[in-house]
């Protein structure tokens, strides 16, 4: 969430923090109306609460001098008449002034992250920077299937029967296929609890909503995310969820920071608005698994563990050996609660292009001001610690990615070196 007090803040000899959050908005093709909206909000409540506290002095100088009559015995009715008419003057000023400040937060909660100036300006995905591209794009020397089509040939996917049972978007997981999507999930489990230094977490499935709020998918996605109804609980669409709330409204100790997270989930989207979009395959599924890397960074370390983060994600696919490349996505592609992303996207031979395999995000303050989460610097105030996430990896876009990049020309695939232990020693699916 923005500060409201940053937003009033006079420059000192530059832009004020009203005017780059205001670019800020422009560059993410944003309307400025609700942040015009909250400044004139805010305003009217400051207002209102100056009146009332004028009209509080004003009440304690009345209520003296009423005292003062009647300890004189003379009539105090008209005093007495004038600070009843008062006092509900005060009330109502009160009241007012606590419903400005209700919408002024809830305005404040639909307003984005403010972007770093290193994040390029764009409108879409095309205009993303690449960073880097690790690994050559592979030409089989054969033609390449898509995923589902190995899948299926294999008969280790199948989408037929989970539409009977569920519904689009679902798929069954048989044989090889599931005794390789748990392997992925061990294997990362492992490389970044045991070589990482995080630590491994399986938080519940199902939270509540002041947590989906923590994190910036509530009050804008909540048309993204599955709920229970006639209940407060909603089921997750990632762990970064329940993970970044374990600390809400918690203060920590600054030589604790960072602390450092990862943690298996599986995840539920609804895909609102995503209508004729990857509608084959495992791309865009309603559930899925995925391990969540999660950061809880002191300030002054987040860009630095931002980077770092990035390159554990990273170093999942230079061990499975799979091309990726780096990008530094750009002002009108950024999600909402970044102030800056890298998106890592793997190399699909199938498909014949990259795809999303992995989103690491710097968050800044922006999650933990709406989850209240602190630390305390030695013998200083409070302050909103920074958190930073990003998958290590999308299990089952990782699954699609060695089925692709390790097919064969008789329809067998490969298993990878690093995930051959975890699959009993197979060395390929057949």
């Amino acid at each position: 969430m923005i500060d409201i007090k940053l937003l009033e803040k006079k420059a000192e000899g530059g832009p004020s923090y009203y005017d780059e959050y205001k670019q800020t908005l422009l560059n993410r093709g944003a309307s400025v109306d609700a942040l015009d909206l909250v400044m004139s909000q805010n305003k009217k409540r400051k207002e209102l609460m100056t009146q009332a506290e004028t009209a509080k002095a004003n009440q304690n100088k009345v209520s003296g001098e009423i005292a003062q009559l009647k300890k004189a015995g003379k009539d105090a009715t008209s005093l007495i008449e004038e600070m009843g008419k008062l006092a509900v003057s005060v009330r109502e000023m009160e009241q007012t002034a606590a419903e400005a400040e209700i919408e002024v937060t809830n305005i404040l909660l639909t307003l984005p992250n403010k972007l770093r100036p290193e994040v390029p300006v764009g409108k879409s995905e095309n205009d993303n920077k690449e960073v880097k591209t690790v690994g050559e794009a592979k030409k089989l020397p054969f033609k390449a299937m898509e995923h589902w089509e190995i899948g299926e040939k294999l008969g280790i996917l199948d989408f037929e029967r989970a539409g009977k049972v569920t519904g689009a978007r679902f798929t069954f997981l048989k044989g090889a296929a599931a005794q390789l999507e748990r392997a992925l999930i061990q294997f990362f489990m492992d490389l970044h609890s045991e070589k990482h230094g995080y630590t491994e977490m399986i938080p519940p499935f199902i939270v509540n909503t002041a947590s989906c709020v923590g994190t910036g998918q509530f009050p804008k996605f909540v048309d993204d995310v599955f709920h229970l109804t006639g209940t407060d609980y909603h089921l997750i669409p990632t762990a970064e969820v329940p993970v970044t709330n374990y600390y809400a409204n918690e203060i920590l100790k600054e030589e604790d920071l960072p602390q450092k997270f990862c943690a298996y989930s599986p995840c539920f989207r609804s895909e609102a608005g995503s209508h004729g979009r990857d509608t084959k395959g495992l791309i865009r599924q309603h559930q899925f698994n995925k391990v969540e890397l999660m950061v809880f960074a002191h300030p002054s370390q987040s860009d630095e563990l931002h980077e770092q983060l990035t390159s554990h994600a990273e170093q999942v696919l230079l061990d499975l050996e799979l091309p990726f490349r780096r990008m530094l996505l750009c002002s009108g592609d950024i999600g909402f609660g970044a102030a800056k992303c890298y998106d890592l996207e793997v190399w699909l031979p199938g498909a014949g292009s990259y795809r999303e395999i992995s989103s690491c995000s710097n968050f800044e303050d922006f999650q933990a001001r709406r989850a209240n989460i602190r630390f305390r610097p030695n013998g200083g105030k409070p302050q909103f610690v920074h958190t930073l996430n990003g998958s290590g990896l999308a299990v089952g876009r990782t699954l699609i990615a060695v089925l692709e990049n390790y097919q064969q020309e008789d329809g067998s695939v490969l298993i990878p070196k690093a995930l051959q232990p975890y699959m009993n020693g197979k060395t390929k699916i057949s």
